[in-house]
């Protein structure tokens, strides 16, 4: 028995699972907005972390209210509440694995004998 694999058009012209496709890879322009010289984006860590953390309260938001929903009778289809639910603990997860391990650095840098 052979398992064909997913054709990607097929899920983009469905619509199913946009967090799935593969955005188009365009190739760089001599000066692109918001890009520095080196390739890596203008936007300083700071702003960075405080855009995950914002992404991080909406995926927490849309999984409680998807399970609000759920308990109340009113959500159209159960498994996007799991779903929702699913990325919501896995976001979690990987902050906390992110602060775990800044913490560890930090503490490695402060305890370095020079």
């Amino acid at each position: 028995m052979s398992v064909l694999p997913i054709d990607p058009s097929a899920l983009a012209a469905s619509g199913v699972a946009p967090e799935w496709q593969i955005p188009s890879v365009t190739p760089p322009a001599e000066a692109t907005p918001g890009v520095d010289a080196v390739g890596g984006s203008s936007e300083s860590f700071g702003d960075a972390l405080v855009q995950q953390v914002s992404n991080l309260s909406d995926l927490q938001t849309r999984a409680a209210d998807a399970s609000q929903a759920l308990a109340n009778g009113t959500a159209a289809d159960a498994s996007s509440v799991v779903i929702a639910v699913e990325k919501a603990q896995l976001a979690m997860q990987l902050a906390g694995q992110i602060r775990t391990r800044a913490s560890e650095a930090i503490s490695d840098v402060f305890h370095t004998q020079i």
